[in-house]
């Protein structure tokens, strides 16, 4: 018995160690500088190179978990070529910056500070000209912390609207649909606002297949939603009488012609916007794949686009584990399986918790008749839910552990209470702000 839990123990610690190799490789950081040099007056940007001399300022903008760090390395770069800058950030994720403004704000519902931050962003990108270059700087978490309401519509319109879509189980496909139409700066309204100024945004993708128009809410992206799908959003999930009337109104008045639409690809606006990916899910776990590897586990990429139901999501997880240890199929043990992605998370409950946390649980329940199994699954970012934890780690005896102090995971999982359940045992996973978000890592072993 002592042998097996030394293995379990060995394999978690395994399981933190791929996880941490995976957010190594998204450091935003270190992406910034992979992807844009400085030669003189050159400044190389992906396959693009703009002549710093051609222009009279140079503007840095952004929003999102990641923006600080990726603002830091511009800073590294351009110094005091930048002639002013603002970005929006969580709390706690700010960093020293001398040339560009932080605004810490509310996330995953917008806040005034937020609101405050948005404005000044709006206003600096209409305060550029014909002559200006505007950099962009857009992470996951940019949708809430850009918060700017459309005309007659209120801050409060806006978190209430948020709060139920949060909890009906929308994806987030679905969410930033409605966040760009209700928005003045979603939805690519930045890019008319900077227009005609050239503007080049620096994306860390935080959403399943890297759609640059859902990530951040595509600021700088065409829209490709309508009004029409907010409808359709709103009765597919049946919460038009949850929602603000004020935002009911404006919807059905786009829905009607009496407001414009978000912009299309044919805008001019989109001639002078330049977007690129810096990093992404699959980055991730290609680094941890590598490390899994090398710590002598067969590992498989099972997908970085995992979405839909969370606790769908861990039974197929888990049955794929129990194959391995049954018929040695898909891969001979010891296996790590690797998955990436965002899935949802339906509230029934009153508890506390994060779709990690909850598949974690889910998949501790349907593993708990084998041996030799670890779970851990985390946001990259460092939150989960409304958390101050990543996610969380467990493992064939997780359950067994529990019943030893009097808890049943089934009914922690039917009141969404994870968060509670992991902290009795003492298997929260806890890292604090990272610094990066490209959705989940998960990572599961088994010997």
């Amino acid at each position: 018995m002592n042998n097996i839990l030394n293995n379990i123990d060995k394999m978690r610690n395994d399981a933190i160690r791929i996880f941490y190799k995976g957010i190594e490789a998204v450091d935003p950081y270190a992406a910034v500088k992979r992807f844009c040099k400085l030669k003189k007056d050159k400044f190389m940007i992906g396959d693009k190179t703009y002549n710093l001399s051609r222009f009279k300022n140079l503007f840095v903008i952004g929003a999102g978990k990641a923006s600080a760090p990726m603002a830091a390395a511009i800073e590294d770069l351009l110094g005091n070529k930048i002639s002013s800058g603002i970005i929006n950030v969580k709390y706690d994720h700010i960093v020293k910056l001398n040339y560009i403004r932080q605004f810490e704000a509310g996330h995953p519902v917008p806040d005034k500070n937020g609101l405050q931050g948005a404005t000044s962003i709006l206003r600096l990108s209409r305060h550029a000209g014909l002559d200006d270059l505007i950099i962009g700087l857009f992470s996951g978490g940019g949708s809430a912390l850009l918060p700017l309401p459309a005309k007659s519509l209120s801050l409060i319109d806006k978190q209430n609207t948020i709060k139920v879509l949060l909890s009906c189980g929308a994806s987030i496909h679905e969410i930033n649909a409605v966040r760009k139409h209700i928005s003045m700066i979603k939805g690519g309204q930045l890019s008319k606002a900077v227009y005609p100024a050239t503007l080049v945004s620096l994306i860390l993708s935080d959403v399943i297949g890297d759609d640059l128009d859902v990530i951040a809410s595509g600021p700088t992206v065409p829209d490709s939603s309508t009004y029409h799908d907010c409808m359709e959003i709103f009765y597919k999930y049946k919460i038009l009488n949850k929602l603000p009337e004020s935002v009911i109104r404006y919807i059905k008045a786009g829905v009607s012609g009496k407001i414009p639409e978000t912009p299309r690809k044919t805008d001019p606006a989109f001639k002078k916007t330049y977007n690129f990916i810096i990093g992404s899910n699959i980055d991730a776990i290609t680094a941890a794949e590598q490390k899994s590897s090398r710590l002598g586990y067969h590992t498989i990429i099972l997908s970085s686009m995992i979405a839909g139901d969370t606790r769908q999501a861990a039974h197929i997880h888990a049955a794929i584990a129990k194959e391995i240890i049954k018929s040695g199929h898909p891969i001979n043990s010891p296996a790590c399986l690797l998955s990436g992605g965002e899935t949802t998370v339906r509230i029934h409950g009153t508890g506390l918790g994060g779709r990690n946390q909850e598949f974690a649980l889910a998949t501790a329940i349907d593993i708990s008749e084998n041996k030799n199994i670890v779970i851990l699954s985390a946001g990259t970012d460092g939150t989960d839910g409304p958390t101050d934890a990543a996610g969380a780690i467990a493992d064939t005896y997780t359950i067994i552990r529990a019943s030893s102090l009097g808890l049943n995971p089934y009914d922690f999982l039917l009141n969404n209470d994870s968060y509670h359940f992991f902290q009795r045992l003492g298997d929260l996973f806890i890292t604090g702000p990272t610094g990066t978000n490209v959705m989940d890592l998960r990572i599961i072993l088994v010997n």
